[in-house]
């Protein structure tokens, strides 16, 4: 089979892009976990790592400083309420993430939505009424709220 010049530059972009990238879900477990504490490692490959089979690599995703918020918002479904708890305090977690979060089953990661800068006033006044007392204190004590919602 002949190859016309443009496909062989389309599989050598590939290839290159390949080399560039590697596959880091098939690492060993203790290679990933020093991967995702790096703090050079690219958004790319935390975004990757995020959807790992283990939690303990995927918590260390939801801590990292260079975590998106598109990442950040792909761990907000985790099994793992300690992932979803990191990623309502992370500072680059988006006012629609953290809405979302606002109706976890874990009231700690409740607790954590009322305490983020980010939390929308809308997000706070739904937290306002929330059956767990210490995600309705640190509602009162999050400064965005509305005089109207505090006591």
């Amino acid at each position: 089979m002949t190859y016309t010049p443009e496909q062989i530059s389309q599989i050598g972009l590939k290839v290159l892009n390949e080399i560039e990238t590697p596959d880091v879900s098939k690492l060993p477990f203790d290679e990933k976990l020093k991967l995702a504490q790096h703090p050079n490692i690219s958004q790319e490959t935390l975004a990757v790592l995020a959807t790992d089979e283990n939690s303990s690599v995927r918590y260390l995703v939801a801590k990292h400083p260079n975590t998106s918020q598109e990442t950040l918002a792909i761990l907000v479904t985790d099994e793992d309420s300690y992932v979803r708890r990191l990623v309502a305090k992370h500072p680059n977690t988006s006012q629609e993430t953290l809405a979302i979060l606002a109706t976890d089953k874990d009231p700690g990661v409740r607790y954590w939505v009322a305490k983020h800068p980010n939390t929308s006033q809308e997000t706070l006044a739904i937290l306002a009424t929330d059956k767990d007392s210490n995600v309705r204190y640190y509602v009162k004590q999050n400064l965005k709220l509305k005089e109207e919602f505090r006591e």
